[in-house]
């Protein structure tokens, strides 16, 4: 596999740190710093600056695309055009109308695009969904989540306070991370509620997002996204009738990354529990790259793709409308 990435700022360089064995062919940011950051990690990388002409699958086979979100959608639909396979950042456009019509694009050229939800392949949330699809939680019942960082100095300055270039704030950013993992464990939400606001940090965009989601049974996510979470934190539990399982900490500032399973009793009382613990270093990205790659090869449909974007933005466009300010560009 021929690749090419880009956007070469911190998600672009972790990206070639993980091509799971692909050849980086060229990379491409504006800034030829960050390009050429991105090329030393793989011998005979070229660093462009129209990519472009080079979207040719006599050239490259994939394209990650690495870039701010105002960027994914024209990155993708040219990528796409050029028959070249595509793996995009979450959450892949600004809102969900500019991914329409890609879907049918792909299909026609045969191009398998996967979005990056990456938090679908942790191993707490790999086990988890095995444990989920082996019925060991029966019948779901509701989830309730929480992610958040508390910034740092200057943060209302970043490119991700500007609604025009981030299509929003922390909903759109980590919290697309939690209504993609709700969706995947519980279906397609039809109610759907929610708050956005700015209560500490200076910027155009939400510091805090909160939602209630439903579905057609009455499965119930409850979730709040932040940058206003000073400590930063992980915490999601999902509930079904025959127990609980609860994935906390993700790694990193946020803690080790572990899974409990609280198995009910015949008599209910004190459950009982098995626990992991994955101190080692995050092996999502290999994972997802891995996945990707597989999609290419065995020409199957990319999970998540882009009809779990267009699903997870249009919550967010929800929650946006519902609050006081409307934070799309």
């Amino acid at each position: 596999m021929r690749v090419a990435i880009v956007g070469c700022g911190r998600m672009g360089f972790r990206r070639a740190k993980h091509l799971g064995g692909a050849k980086l062919v060229f990379c491409a940011d504006p800034d030829l710093s960050s390009a050429s950051r991105v090329a030393s990690l793989h011998e005979g990388c070229d660093i462009v600056e129209d990519w472009v002409p080079r979207l040719n699958r006599a050239h490259i086979d994939a394209v990650i695309v690495a870039t701010p979100q105002n960027l994914h959608a024209g990155i993708m639909r040219a990528a796409i055009t050029a028959g070249v396979h595509v793996l995009v950042e979450k959450p892949a456009a600004l809102h969900a109308d500019e991914l329409a019509g890609l879907s049918q694009l792909a299909a026609s050229q045969n191009v398998r695009v996967r979005v990056g939800f990456t938090l679908r392949h942790h191993p707490a949330f790999r086990q988890a969904r095995s444990l989920v699809e082996s019925g060991s939680l029966g019948p779901l019942m509701f989830l309730r989540a929480r992610y958040g960082h508390g910034g740092r100095i200057g943060y209302e300055c970043e490119w991700r306070a500007k609604p025009e270039i981030s299509g929003g704030g922390e909903l759109i950013d980590q919290g697309v991370h939690l209504i993609d993992l709700a969706r995947w464990f519980l279906g397609e939400f039809v109610e759907i509620e929610g708050f956005s606001h700015t209560y500490f940090w200076n910027m155009a965009v939400e510091d805090n997002g909160f939602l209630l989601l439903k579905t057609a049974d009455k499965q119930v996510a409850f979730m709040h996204a932040s940058c206003t979470e000073w400590k930063n934190t992980f915490s999601w539990e999902l509930y079904g009738r025959a127990g609980k399982l609860q994935v906390d900490g993700l790694g990193g500032s946020y803690g080790v990354e572990k899974l409990a399973w609280y198995k009910n009793r015949p008599e209910l009382g004190p459950p009982e529990t098995t626990l992991w613990e994955y101190p080692m270093a995050d092996d999502s990205w290999d994972f997802e790259m891995a996945e990707f790659l597989e999609d290419v090869r065995l020409q199957r449909e990319s999970s998540p793709g882009l009809a779990d974007a267009i699903a997870a933005l249009n919550v967010v466009t929800k929650i946006y409308a519902n609050s006081r300010h409307d934070h799309r560009a």
